[in-house]
C-alpha cells in the first residue's frame, strides 16, 4: 500500500501542537499528508498578546495561521469541513461519519491520526475521535487504515501507557516554527519560553514526544 497519512482533528493547531513533530517526519521521508479540520475555532479565548485579532477577525486570522503552518509542516492537503468550533459534538454523527468516510475512501490512506473518542478532555476532541473510529469501523476489516489516536488527562490511568511514543525532536525546530506560526494561540506561551531558559525547556521537553494509543476495532 502507498503510504498517505490522513489526520483529522478540530480546530487549527491541533495539526501542530498535538501531532506536528508526527506529520514532520512522515512529510520528510516524501509521505503525502491530509488534514481534514472540522473548524476554524472560532470560539477561541486566545486573540494574541495583546490582542491584535476580535471575535468576528479571528476566524480568517486562524485559516491564515493554519495554512501556513500546513506550509512549514509539510501538509500537502488540506480540507476544512466547516463545522462551527465547541458544537462538534452536536453535529449528526451519523452524518459527519459519512463525510468523515467519504474522504478516507477517497484517499484510502495507510494510516489515520485522530483524537481518542474518551480520553482527550475536549467535546470537540473526542466528538471528532469517536466519527472518525465509526467510519473506519465501517469499512471491511479488510480495507480499514490503523488508527493513532492522542489521549490527554487520565487517560495513562485508565488505558496504562500508550502504545507508540513517537521521537520528534529531530524535526522539533520545524515544529516549532509550526507553533510560531498560530500566533494567536501561541504568542504569549511562547513569550513566557523565551523570557526562561527553564520554561524553555520544558516546552521542548513535553512537545518532542508524541504519545498515540492504536485503537483496536472489536469486529
Amino acid at each position: 500500500m502507498k503510504e498517505h497519512l490522513l489526520v483529522i482533528m478540530p480546530h487549527p493547531d491541533d495539526e501542530t501542537f498535538a501531532v506536528g513533530g508526527t506529520i514532520a517526519l512522515y512529510s520528510r521521508r516524501g509521505v503525502p499528508v491530509t488534514y481534514v479540520c472540522a473548524t476554524l475555532g472560532e470560539m477561541g479565548r486566545n486573540m494574541g498578546r495583546p490582542p491584535f485579532a476580535n471575535r468576528e477577525t479571528l476566524p480568517r486570522l486562524r485559516e491564515k495561521e493554519l495554512r501556513e503552518a500546513c506550509r512549514i509542516l509539510g501538509i500537502t492537503d488540506l480540507r476544512l469541513l466547516g463545522l462551527r468550533d465547541k458544537t462538534v459534538e452536536f453535529v449528526d454523527p451519523g452524518e459527519l461519519a459519512a463525510r468523515l468516510r467519504a474522504i478516507i475512501e477517497e484517499i484510502r490512506p495507510s494510516l489515520i491520526i485522530t483524537y481518542h473518542p474518551d480520553y482527550s478532555v475536549h467535546p470537540d476532541h473526542m466528538a471528532l475521535g469517536r466519527a472518525t473510529v465509526e467510519a473506519v469501523r465501517q469499512l471491511p476489516p479488510a480495507e480499514r487504515p490503523p488508527v493513532h489516536t492522542r489521549a490527554f488527562g487520565k487517560a495513562s490511568a485508565v488505558l496504562g501507557e500508550p502504545d507508540l511514543v513517537v521521537d520528534v525532536s529531530p524535526v522539533w525546530e520545524t515544529k516549532l516554527a509550526a507553533i510560531r506560526a498560530h500566533r494567536s494561540q501561541s504568542q504569549l506561551m511562547l513569550s513566557r519560553a523565551e523570557a526562561n531558559p527553564e520554561e524553555q525547556e520544558r516546552l521542548k521537553r513535553d512537545r518532542e514526544q508524541e504519545r498515540f494509543y492504536i485503537w483496536k476495532f472489536e469486529d
